[in-house]
């Protein structure tokens, strides 16, 4: 239920607090990650076939691609285009809520 994309972004951050010298941050992350996961994500990657994923980069790509589907992207860049200040509210909580979108959205 949470969003993958920040799902992904506070994981990477918590592993680079964590890596030491001289330790490939991407093994790290490919070791952690399993542990991230609830429910229906950890089911899906226990569910991969054997070398589906050889890399993060793989790894994050077919996360996203399971839990942040095309259509969601389609319907999150709709609304950044379509984006207006709505009546009485400040720029400031305007801009705030643009970039919250933005954020939610990193292939926009």
């Amino acid at each position: 239920m949470e969003d993958p994309n920040k799902h992904l972004k506070e994981f990477e951050v918590v592993c680079s607090s964590m890596t030491p010298i001289n330790v490939d941050g991407n093994i790290l992350k490919m070791k952690a990650f399993p542990f991230s996961l609830m429910d229906k994500a950890k089911d899906w990657l226990y569910e991969l076939a054997p070398g589906t994923i050889t890399s993060w980069e793989s790894m994050k790509k077919a996360f996203l691609e399971k839990f942040f589907p095309t259509s969601r992207v389609v319907l999150l860049r709709k609304k950044i285009s379509g984006i207006q200040q709505g009546p009485g509210e400040s720029f400031p909580g305007y801009y705030e809520r643009f970039n919250t979108l933005v954020a939610s959205c990193p292939q926009h």
